[in-house]
């Protein structure tokens, strides 16, 4: 199951594409300008269809615009079958095209393409609840945004997210985390876990929760 943002100036067209990728199991939201696509909710979205020729807001300037906010792949659905238009479309962040007027088999074997491709890809990342974890990177991000930790701050997160909903006390967040041979105690693990608590304050999101007289564990 993915998420599916279908961006489209002809509500028939949305109406067959949400019909169609919902039959496969899919969450598909669909939007019938660029203009109305709240950009701080892209992140959520594993894959885009967006049209190329609409009133407001061309896909392909769409495009240019939100590349820098999403990873996933985004599928230009185009009636403009030139090479320039095709090249344009790539060369401003666009993995892909699908040509109006497209069958639905074709539809669905695109989709199925770049989701596949995207699930051999996304080992390198993790996903829990508003947060994403570049793991090659090492970095996270929450609601789409960065956020600046230190190294010993991001092992901590990583972990417990990997490990969702076990809870972990001091003694085993020390071992299995900063190693055998770790000069850090208890209270550097209460110390980092405060300060991860501090910077995700201003979002509004506190993943760690405290299971009193255990340890800590990953809630989201």
């Amino acid at each position: 199951m993915a998420k599916i943002l279908t961006i489209d100036d002809d509500t028939q067209i949305l109406s067959v594409i949400k019909r169609t990728l919902e039959k496969d199991g899919h969450i598909v939201t669909t939007k019938e300008s660029a203009a109305s696509v709240e950009e701080n909710q892209l992140y959520q979205y594993d894959i885009i269809l967006l049209d190329v020729m609409m009133p407001d807001v061309d896909g392909f300037s769409f495009c240019k615009k939100i590349r820098d906010l999403v990873d996933c792949p985004i599928l230009f659905l185009t009636a403009k079958t030139l090479d320039e238009d095709l090249c344009e479309g790539l060369m401003c962040g666009g993995d892909d095209y699908i040509k109006k007027p497209f069958s639905i088999i074709e539809l669905r074997a695109r989709v199925k393409a770049h989701l596949r491709r995207e699930g051999r890809e996304n080992h390198y990342q993790l996903s829990t609840g508003n947060f994403r974890f570049d793991l090659s990177a090492k970095v996270i991000y929450a609601d789409g945004v960065e956020i600046r930790f230190t190294k010993s701050e991001y092992e901590i997160c990583e972990f417990l997210a990997k490990n969702k909903g076990q809870v972990f006390s001091l003694e085993q967040m020390i071992e299995q985390i900063l190693g055998y041979d770790s000069e850090s105690d208890k209270s550097a693990i209460r110390e980092h876990i405060k300060n991860i608590r501090s910077k995700l304050s201003e979002l509004k999101e506190n993943p760690i929760e405290t299971v009193w007289g255990i340890g800590y564990k990953w809630q989201v």
